[in-house]
């Protein structure tokens, strides 16, 4: 596909994602109240816990309308999760066959429950976040904390969770594309595992190890069921360009040295 085709079907899946959200939010629009009460709820427990002024502030005349519009539209990322991310494979792999078409729906049922799983882990270490940075307050002081800043900081937070749960999802999406080999993530399982325990540290402001764990460990679990998933589907492709007189992927042939011609 030429490199104007390319730019057009980028375009166009993304104003698809930027309507579904649109949708989303919408819905989002009416669920503001429950939904703003939970976001809120491990600042009221941190105040009632130790017995001091800690609430969430709103500065100005128009700030509880930002809010909620922010909300809704963040609601709205999270609604439409699956027909985003649909646009998304849809994008990334448009040469499959209608056989590998079919594997959307396998993409859809795996990355959906991904993204929601790093929500919830965010969502879970969310309470231990405010409580650590909230115990920097002094004694009989008060702690007006910025509505929007607030909110910011849990949209970023469950943001980063989900979509670092969407990365195995995108190794695979990438490997039957044809960007990416079983090979290349290999080579990179170890700046893999770093990254993730950066990030884990990084996104989780909380002093006990456990909790990175917690974060880090599914995460390298999934890089390398993800890489298990590319290695297999890989070793497909090699035995179709084989029977087709092609070079594997790796560019050597079957009777090569190293081929699964060659004897030992």
């Amino acid at each position: 596909m030429p490199l104007r085709e390319h730019l057009v079907e980028l375009r166009r899946r993304i104003f698809l994602a930027a309507i579904g959200v649109v949708v989303g939010a919408v819905i989002g629009w009416f669920l503001y109240d429950p939904v703003f009460t939970a976001l809120q709820q491990p600042i009221v427990h941190v105040a009632q816990e130790r017995g001091s002024l800690i609430a969430l502030n709103f500065s100005g005349i128009a700030t509880s309308f930002d809010m909620r519009v922010k909300v809704s539209f963040f609601l709205g990322v999270i609604l439409s999760s699956p027909w985003w991310l649909y646009q998304f494979w849809a994008f990334v792999t448009p040469g499959l066959n209608h056989r590998e078409r079919v594997y959307a729906f396998g993409f859809l049922g795996v990355a959906v429950p991904l993204f929601l799983a790093g929500a919830f882990v965010a969502w879970w270490a969310l309470p231990n976040a405010v409580k650590l940075l909230t115990e920097f307050t002094p004694t009989g002081a008060t702690n007006l904390i910025d509505a929007q800043t607030y909110l910011g900081f849990v949209m970023r937070l469950m943001l980063a969770f989900g979509l670092a749960f969407l990365l195995p999802v995108v190794m695979v999406a990438l490997n039957f594309a044809g960007i990416g080999t079983a090979a290349t993530w290999r080579r990179g399982w170890r700046w893999a595992v770093m990254i993730a325990f950066v990030f884990a540290a990084v996104m989780t402001p909380t002093p006990d190890a456990m909790t990175m764990l917690a974060v880090a460990l599914p995460i390298c679990g999934l890089y390398f069921v993800a890489l298990g998933v590319c290695v297999l589907h890989d070793r497909r492709v090699d035995r179709q360009r084989i029977a087709a007189g092609l070079p594997r992927l790796d560019g050597t042939m079957d009777d090569e040295p190293g081929g699964a011609g060659a004897t030992a």
